[in-house]
């Protein structure tokens, strides 16, 4: 865990010069919208209009007004002025400041779309000015006459809904349209809503599901531009704020589609850009059948499970088996528990007790085993003190040892792997689990983020400007889940591998400092419970015993040969073993050959003592 954690903060991308000028480029292009607004340019006239957009350019005038659909859930505005949603406001959520939550505004997001004439002219529907006919408090209408024919959107709302329905349709204009597709286009500069901004924006990307079945995302936390073109039939595409979701599902299909990501980390009104551009068929316009759902609400898995297929995809649980453990194990115990207790932070308590006790067997076969390599001690100590200076000798008698004894090394460290699944989907949970979100507890004002009590007047690598109390207290409880383990398992731990098992909760501290308040408050209450556990198994695992235990199995094994595995590892250990005598014996034996030839060349027997006797005899050094 901490490998992954540690690699992970060394390698994550770093914004690079060319990522922030794209960034910037592509800020100053969508932000040119609102500029162009507020710069209020002189209208162009019925000339330039007649050739920018031809027949169409009759719609071209107008004033734009406002219409809003409400229910208690939801209210979205829309602009007479190309007939689109221009903002969506959630009723039951607030920003971390307080503030009314809005999903995307007039300011912060575009929704368009273009399609081409016959005769070759770009229009889009911001370019027109379109009739609001509202039916009743559910319904409102958009009709724009152009063309001899109309283009008519139909947004429907229905009470206690999150799902806006949209209809297109281009009513008498077969002969007026390109048989080529119209391009939806969906622009948004998201703000900040929730206290972390770093963690908010790395939470920040857009998901997408296609007919054949396939489902990709941006690299959230990348802060380079991100970009897949996708050239299949889309079902579905959303960008996903965290804890909320803006996005657009088809009744039948989209044809193709772009999406992009740009950060730009100079920036302090916006988290992130992210743009999508689907393709409509234009048959499906023409032939009443461009039916589609918005989709502006809260990130929530039992509600987007009940949306479309795959929609529950925007809630990041982590990958496999972790999203696995998450889905079936953990969303379905807090939801049970929610329903009788109000507070977060008990649940989060009951939710530790009750997997602790679910994998106590496992968690006691480890404790069995570390009693047994403690009463073995004595005799691996032993071991080490016969081959100081071999270490492939001292593996093959601890195994041999081990064999006799019926001990397995492994067997302690299999049952925690098996629980690590449940320890790494955590990560995943606690920071995009919105029922946790500005769900208070103690000190902490949101467990869906970082507990703030101490702020700092400085900034610190890793940590930021605070310091949070649930990270201070876990790190002291693993502290001391540390030393209680090597006090009850003195062979687990030695010389600088020790001083490390001291040093890495001191790490996670900086690491974990900034994550969020449930996460360390759940790790503190399972470092507290695991502690509790070894003690009371300690009443229960007496060492004598295991000593009488284990001599039985040394006589019980006395002839018994390893196999399996430990075989495998014999073998292995015995020609690392013979690898390393044959270098040895080649030395002794080519040091014996020139002693040998040393003593051939004495004096009396060489030529230079028959042709020169009063040479002086060289001496060898050894």
């Amino acid at each position: 865990m901490a490998a992954l954690l540690l690699i992970y903060l060394q390698f994550a991308p770093k914004p690079e010069p060319a990522a922030v000028e794209l960034a910037k480029t592509t800020k100053s292009a969508t932000a040119g919208i609102d500029s162009a607004r507020a710069a209020a340019p002189v209208a162009p006239d019925s000339a330039q209009l007649a050739k920018q957009l031809g027949s169409f350019a009759a719609a071209a005038q107008g004033t734009a007004q406002t219409m809003e659909l409400s229910n208690k859930l939801l209210t979205v505005t829309f602009s007479s002025k190309g007939g689109q949603p221009q903002a969506a406001r959630l009723h039951k959520y607030k920003t971390f400041g307080g503030q009314p939550l809005d999903i995307f505004d007039a300011q912060s997001a575009k929704m368009d779309l273009r399609f081409r004439t016959i005769g070759g002219q770009q229009v889009k529907l911001s370019d027109l000015y379109f009739r609001a006919e509202p039916q009743g408090d559910t319904t409102v209408r958009f009709v724009a006459d152009v063309a001899g024919g109309q283009i008519e959107q139909t947004y429907t709302l229905a009470p206690e809904s999150y799902e806006v329905g949209y209809q297109l349709r281009f009513n008498g204009l077969n002969q007026t349209l390109a048989q080529e597709p119209l391009t939806f286009t969906f622009v948004d500069n998201v703000r900040q809503t929730e206290q972390d901004r770093t963690q908010n924006r790395n939470h920040t990307t857009i998901n997408r599901y296609l007919v054949s079945g396939d489902h990709t995302v941006l690299f959230e936390a990348s802060e380079k531009p991100e970009e897949i073109e996708v050239e299949e039939p889309l079902k579905w595409a959303a960008h996903k704020h965290n804890f909320f979701v803006a996005g657009i599902i088809a009744d039948n299909a989209f044809s193709s589609g772009q999406l992009n990501s740009t950060v730009d980390l100079n920036d302090s009104t916006y988290l992130k850009t992210l743009s999508t551009t689907l393709k409509i068929p234009v048959t499906d316009v023409q032939q009443g059948k461009a039916n589609y759902r918005f989709f502006f609400g809260p990130n929530s898995l039992d509600l987007l499970q009940t949306v479309t297929p795959e929609f529950d995809r925007n809630v990041s649980l982590g990958w496999g088996l972790f999203r696995w453990v998450n889905r079936f194990v953990v969303l379905p115990v807090f939801h049970f528990l929610q329903q009788y207790i109000a507070s977060y932070g008990l649940i989060i308590v009951l939710l530790v007790v009750l997997i602790k006790l679910v994998t106590w067997p496992l968690t006691y076969k480890t404790y069995e085993s570390q009693a047994k390599m403690k009463v073995l001690k004595p005799e691996i100590d032993a071991i080490k003190e016969k081959y100081p200076d071999d270490q492939v000798k001292q593996q093959q008698e601890t195994m041999k040892l081990n064999t006799s004894m019926g001990v397995n090394p492994l067997s302690g460290c299999v049952p925690t792997l098996l629980t690590l699944p449940i320890l790494f989907a955590m990560f995943q949970f606690f920071p995009n689990a919105i029922e946790l979100r500005q769900e208070p507890f103690l000190w902490a004002r949101d467990l869906s983020t970082y507990d703030n009590p101490i702020i700092l007047p400085f900034a610190l690598p890793f940590m930021g400007n605070h310091i949070s109390l649930f990270t201070v207290l876990m790190t002291l409880s693993t502290l001391g889940m540390t030393y209680q383990t090597n006090q009850n398992n003195p062979s687990a731990m030695q010389g600088p591998m020790k001083f490390y098992s001291y040093l890495m909760p001191l790490i996670f501290f900086f690491v974990l400092n900034s994550f969020a308040a449930g996460l360390t408050w759940y790790y503190l209450v399972s470092n507290l419970v695991t502690m509790a556990q070894q003690a009371i198994t300690r009443r229960f695992v007496d060492d004598d015993k295991v000593r009488a235990k284990l001599e039985a199995n040394k006589v019980k094994n006395k002839d018994k040969k390893p196999s399996g595995f430990s075989a495998r590892l014999a073998d292995a250990m015995k020609a690392a073993q013979e690898r390393d005598a044959q270098p040895k014996a080649a030395g002794s034996k080519k040091l014996a050959t020139n002693n040998d030839d040393a003593d051939e060349a004495e004096p009396g027997t060489g030529a230079d003592d028959v042709t020169n006797p009063k040479k002086p005899r060289k001496t060898r050094r050894s």
